[in-house]
C-alpha cells in the first residue's frame, strides 16, 4: 500500500464562473491527485498586486499518494484543462483558476520548479482566512507557528468576506463504499481492475489465489475427472481466504477491494458438476456462505466472448489456451442468472466490451464515474 501524504492546497479565481471554476478544479483534484477531505467557505477579495475583477478564494486540504513534483505536475494539467492562460510576463494576471501547494505535510520543499511552504502566504489573508477555518493550528514547519497565530500577524489588510455561495466536496470510493467485490467470467479484467483500484485509493486487495490449485491444470485437460475436486479446493480456499483476510481489517476504516466473491464457486459449480457432485457441494457451499462478509458492491464485468478469448490468448496462460467459447458462454449464463436471483447483493453490472481501462485512462474514468453514482 501506498503512503498518503496531507497537502493543503489554495484556490483563486477571477475570470468567467468563478464558483465553477473552483468547483469544476475541486473535481479534477479529486480525480486525478486523490482524497479531498475539507473545503473551507468561499472568500472573496480585491485582486491582490494588480487591477481586475474581485476573486473568490478557498483553501481545502489533499490526502494524495503523488509526490511533490507530480502533485504540481497534474496541478497544471488542472489549470490548463480550465483555461488558464499563462504568459512569460511574470507580473499578477487575471485567471480562471490558480492553484498552490501551501504545504505538503511538514515538508520544506526548495527546487527549481517548486518551492513548499509557500513563500508568501503568511503576507495573504485571501490565503491565510480560509486557511485558518479548515486548519488553525497547523505548524508552519520553517517559522514553527500556528496557522491562526501567523494570521494574527499578518499585515495584509485586504478586506475579506466569506460568502454564501457552496462548494460541493466530490466523495470518494472508500467514502462510499468499505468492501467492493470485482467480478466477471475468465479474462474479463477484473483482477486488473481491482489492482487499478486498489493502487489508486490505497485499499488492501484480496486476489484470488489460482495460479496455486494444482487442480486446475488438470481440471482443462480432462473436466470431468478433476471438475469436483477443483471446485471444492477453490471453495476452501476462498472461504479461507475471504475469512482470513476480511476478519484482520476493520471495515468501517479500511478500504478493501477483492477480484471475487465466494458465489463464484457455487456459479462455476453449476457448469462444471453433474447433479449428484452439485447438490453436495451446495450443501458445503451454504454453510460457509453464511459466514462471509458481504460486499458493499458487488461489480460484474460483462465482456462479448470474443474478447475473453482474445485476452486469454493475450495473456498466455498455458492451460488456458484450450478453453472453448461454449464454455465461456455458459458461466456467463450461470453469471446472469445468479445477478438476476440474488436480491441480497448491491449489484452493478458494467459492459466492458471495446473498453481498454488499463491503458486508457478515459475507460477507467468512465468505470469509476458509474461506481460513485
Amino acid at each position: 500500500m501506498r503512503i498518503v501524504r496531507n497537502t493543503y492546497l489554495s484556490l483563486g479565481s477571477n475570470l468567467g464562473d468563478r464558483l465553477q471554476n473552483l468547483q469544476s478544479a475541486i473535481n479534477l483534484l479529486a480525480e486525478k491527485c486523490g482524497h479531498v477531505s475539507i473545503i473551507s467557505s468561499i472568500y472573496e477579495s480585491k485582486s491582490w498586486g494588480f487591477e481586475s475583477e474581485n476573486f473568490y478564494n478557498i483553501c481545502l486540504k489533499l490526502s494524495t499518494y503523488l509526490n511533490p513534483e507530480a502533485l504540481l505536475e497534474k496541478i497544471l494539467i488542472i489549470e490548463n484543462e480550465l483555461g488558464r492562460q499563462r504568459s512569460k510576463d511574470k507580473s499578477y494576471q487575471a485567471r480562471t483558476i490558480d492553484i498552490d501547494i501551501l504545504f505538503f505535510d511538514d515538508e520544506i520543499i526548495f527546487s527549481n520548479t517548486l518551492l513548499v511552504p509557500h513563500p508568501h502566504l503568511s503576507k495573504r489573508k485571501f490565503v491565510l482566512v480560509p486557511l485558518t477555518e479548515i486548519a488553525p493550528n497547523f505548524i508552519h514547519p520553517i517559522s514553527k507557528i500556528s496557522i491562526s497565530n501567523i494570521l494574527k500577524n499578518c499585515d495584509d489588510q485586504t478586506e475579506i468576506l466569506k460568502t454564501d455561495q457552496k462548494l460541493t466536496r466530490p466523495i470518494s470510493l472508500f467514502e462510499k463504499y468499505n468492501y467492493i467485490a470485482i467480478e466477471g467470467n475468465i479474462g474479463s479484467g477484473k483482477t486488473s481492475l481491482a489492482k487499478k483500484l486498489g493502487d489508486d485509493f490505497n485499499a488492501k486487495l484480496v486476489l484470488e489465489r489460482f495460479a496455486d490449485n494444482p487442480f486446475l491444470p488438470k481440471f482443462y485437460e480432462d473436466g470431468e475427472r478433476y471438475a469436483f475436486p477443483l471446485e471444492m479446493s477453490f471453495l476452501a480456499d476462498r472461504y479461507h481466504q475471504l475469512t482470513e483476510d476480511l476478519s484482520q481489517f476493520d471495515l468501517f476504516k479500511n478500504f478493501i477491494v477483492s477480484d471475487y466473491y465466494i458465489f463464484k464457486s457455487l456459479i462455476f459449480a453449476q457448469v462444471t458438476l453433474p447433479k449428484e457432485e452439485y447438490n453436495l457441494y451446495r450443501k458445503m457451499f451454504d454453510i460457509m456462505y453464511k459466514e462471509i462478509t458481504k460486499p458493499d458492491i458487488y461489480v460484474f464485468l460483462y465482456q462479448d466472448t470474443d474478447q475473453l478469448l482474445a485476452n486469454i490468448k493475450k495473456r498466455g496462460r498455458p492451460y488456458e489456451q484450450n478453453i472453448q467459447s461454449d464454455y465461456l458462454e455458459k458461466i456467463q449464463t450461470a453469471y446472469t442468472n445468479f445477478i438476476k436471483t440474488e436480491e441480497n447483493l448491491n449489484t452493478l453490472v458494467v459492459d466492458v466490451s471495446g473498453l481498454d481501462f488499463v491503458n486508457k485512462n478515459e475507460d477507467y474514468m468512465q468505470i469509476l464515474s458509474l461506481l460513485k453514482r
